[in-house]
This record gives C-alpha cells, sequence and structure tokens, in this order.
C-alpha cells in the first residue's frame, strides 16, 4: 500500500522489466499523481452490447490503484494489465460504490460510458477498497467546492474592480484638467477592459462548466437507471438459475437414486443366477444319484427273480437231504444261511423302496422348486 508524501521505488530499482502496471504507476508520477491506495483483484466490464453480463477485462488478479493529481486536485482508479490500461476512471461526487456480493463490487463511469466490477480475494480487502472509494470522493467533492468558491471569489473581485475603476476614471475626469483626462483616461478603460474580458470569460466557463455538469448528472443518472434495470434483470436470472439447479439437483437426485436400486436389482440378479447354478449343480448332483440307484434297484431285481428258483433247489435238496442225513445237516445250514440272505436281502430291498420312495418325492419338490423358480426368472426377465 502506498501513502502520500512517501516514494514508492521505481521499476529499475526494484529490478523489474519496463512496462506493465510499476511503468504505468512512473508515468502517473511524471505526470504529478501519486498513487494512495493498491490492491488487487480481477477486473471486469459491463457488456456495452446487453449492459447485463459482465466481460473480463484481465484473465488473472492485476494490480489495482488510487491516484491522487495534486495539479489539478483530482482522484483516479487505475488498472493496467502487461502494457493494456483497462481501468482509468476519474473520481466524481456523483459516483457510488455498490457492494453487490461478499467479494464483488461495482462502479459507473459515465465519462467512460460503461460499468467497472472488482473481484476480491477476500470480503475484507473489498471493505478496504469501499472504503477507500466513499473517502476519496468525499474528497473530490471537497475539492470541488473549493473550487467553485474560488471561481466566484475571482467573479466577484473582478465586478468589484468594475465597479470601482468607472467612478475613479469620472472622478479623475471631473477634477483634472483636460490633459490629466488625455493622460488617465486611456489605460485606465483598457483595464476596465480587460477585466470585463476576463469576468466575461470566467462566467463563459462557469456557464460551460454548469452545462457540463447537467449533462453529466443526466448521464449519470440515465446510467443509474439502466444499472437498476441490470440488477434487476440479473436479480431475476439469478432466481431463475436457482430453481433451475434445484430442479436439476431434485432429478439428478431421483436419477440416483434409480440407479442405485438398479444396483441392487442386479445384484440381487447375480445372486439369483449364483443360486440358479447352485440348483443346477445340485440338480446333476442329484440326477447321477438317482441313476446310481436305479443300477442298484435293477441289481436287486435280477437277485429276487433268482429267489424262487432257489427256494425250489431248497426243496428239491430237502427231499434229496432225506435220503442223506449227513449231507441233510450241511444242506439244512445252507438252506438257513441262504434264508438268512433272502431275508437281508428282502429288508434291505423294503429299505431301498422306502428310500427310493422319499428320494423320489424330495425329487418331485426340488423340480416343482426348480419350476417354479425358472417361471419367476423368466418373469423377472419380462419385467427387466
Amino acid at each position: 500500500m502506498c501513502e502520500v508524501g512517501t516514494r514508492p521505488p521505481l521499476a529499475a530499482e526494484r529490478g523489474e522489466p519496463p512496462g506493465g502496471a510499476a511503468a504505468a504507476a512512473e508515468r502517473c508520477r511524471d505526470m504529478g499523481e501519486q498513487p494512495i491506495f493498491t490492491t488487487r483483484a480481477h477486473v471486469f466490464q459491463i457488456d456495452p452490447s446487453t449492459k447485463k453480463n459482465w466481460v473480463p477485462a484481465s484473465k488473472q488478479a492485476v494490480t489495482v490503484s488510487y491516484f491522487y493529481d495534486s495539479t489539478r486536485n483530482s482522484y483516479r482508479i487505475i488498472s493496467v494489465d502487461g502494457a493494456k490500461v483497462i481501468i482509468n476512471s476519474t473520481i466524481t461526487p456523483n459516483m457510488t460504490f455498490t457492494k453487490t456480493s461478499q467479494k464483488f463490487g461495482q462502479w459507473a463511469d459515465s465519462r467512460a460510458n460503461t460499468v467497472f466490477g472488482l473481484g476480491f480475494p477476500s470480503e475484507q480487502q473489498l471493505t478496504k477498497f469501499a472504503e477507500k472509494f466513499q473517502e476519496v470522493k468525499e474528497a473530490a467533492k471537497l475539492a470541488r467546492d473549493r473550487s467553485q468558491e474560488k471561481i466566484e471569489t475571482s467573479s466577484n473581485h473582478s465586478q468589484e474592480s468594475g465597479r470601482e475603476t468607472p467612478s475613479s476614471t469620472r472622478a479623475s475626469s471631473v477634477n483634472g484638467t483636460d490633459d490629466e483626462k488625455a493622460s488617465h483616461g486611456g489605460p485606465a478603460e483598457a483595464h476596465l477592459k480587460s477585466e470585463n474580458d476576463k469576468l466575461r470569460i470566467a462566467l463563459a466557463q462557469s456557464s460551460t462548466n454548469v452545462k457540463k455538469w447537467e449533462t453529466e448528472l443526466q448521464t449519470l443518472r440515465e446510467s443509474n437507471a439502466r444499472l437498476t434495470t441490470a440488477l434487476q434483470e440479473s436479480a431475476a436470472s439469478i432466481e431463475h438459475w436457482k430453481k433451475q439447479f434445484s430442479a436439476c439437483k431434485e432429478e439428478n437426485d431421483q436419477l440416483r437414486s434409480k440407479i442405485e436400486e438398479l444396483e441392487e436389482q442386479c445384484n440381487e440378479i447375480n445372486k439369483e443366477k449364483e443360486r440358479n447354478a447352485q440348483l443346477s449343480r445340485r440338480l446333476q448332483e442329484l440326477e447321477t444319484e438317482l441313476q446310481d440307484k436305479e443300477l442298484e434297484l435293477e441289481e436287486l431285481r435280477k437277485q429276487g427273480e433268482i429267489i424262487p428258483q432257489l427256494m425250489s433247489e431248497c426243496e428239491s435238496v430237502s427231499q434229496q437231504l432225506q435220503a442223506a442225513e449227513k449231507k441233510n445237516k450241511d444242506l439244512e445250514e445252507k438252506v438257513r444261511t441262504l434264508r438268512t440272505e433272502v431275508e437281508e436281502s428282502k429288508h434291505r430291498q423294503t429299505n431301498l423302496k422306502t428310500e427310493l420312495k422319499n428320494f423320489l418325492d424330495v425329487l418331485d419338490g426340488k423340480i416343482d422348486e426348480l419350476h417354479d423358480f425358472r417361471q419367476g426368472l423368466s418373469k423377472l426377465g419380462v419385467d427387466n
């Protein structure tokens, strides 16, 4: 930050290259201007075609400074991006700096026929810039009032001298001789004429200044009206975009919920596929076991067909054993053994039939479940 009465270091002393903000500041100092406040901000200008949208005047944050011209007793806001002057705004008492957000402010310049906007990195810097703008505005107003007082004072003195000069001339012409009239009348009239000319010039300048100020006031009023309209339209557009943003957010939330539901459904489908694969493997295992059981059952049936033949043979053997008692004991033992095996085979056959019946019942239930499961999968595929 630069203060009045202190000379900032030159670009050559700081080791900076020529050009840019430092060179512009040095040029301003050469013209009698001194920086009194410096900050950094992003610079924007209102779009001249639409008067609504902001157009960035700098690609990045640049230096923005207040300059005081001691010779003209005026204040300016100057900002330079490289070799390009993007802000050159003379502050007048009619200007107003408006904070439109926590980090953005703007003011209208009727002479430049534009609106400048500054985006600051923090609210504190924006507050400092706004306070400095108000301070400089009050100083510009005070300087204008003083200049008007000086103009009025000089015009009053000119009028008084214009009124006093004829009286003295008349006195000298009345009381003096003809020689005195000839000697003193010419210079007095010339002085009076010069004073009258100065007075006319001052009055013409004051009237010109009044017209210029009236034009500036009218321009400022029109600019304020345009700014008010632009602010109202921007507020309406902001509300519209807020509504669209909320609608898009709700739609996004709905899409996310649908995506989550679809993901859950996909996970359930994958789980069902895994269960289906497990059931298919189990069904294949059950079919293999069923084939094994059928083979065992076929063997048992073959063995059951052999039993009547064995019974007939046992009867014939028993008749033959009656003839031979010694052989009868052996044959009886064999018959007992065969009977025991037959009973065991019958018992096993009964158990196998029971197990087979149970297995067939279980298998029928599994087949019914698989059929229902297949119908559910088909319905799920049709729904998807």
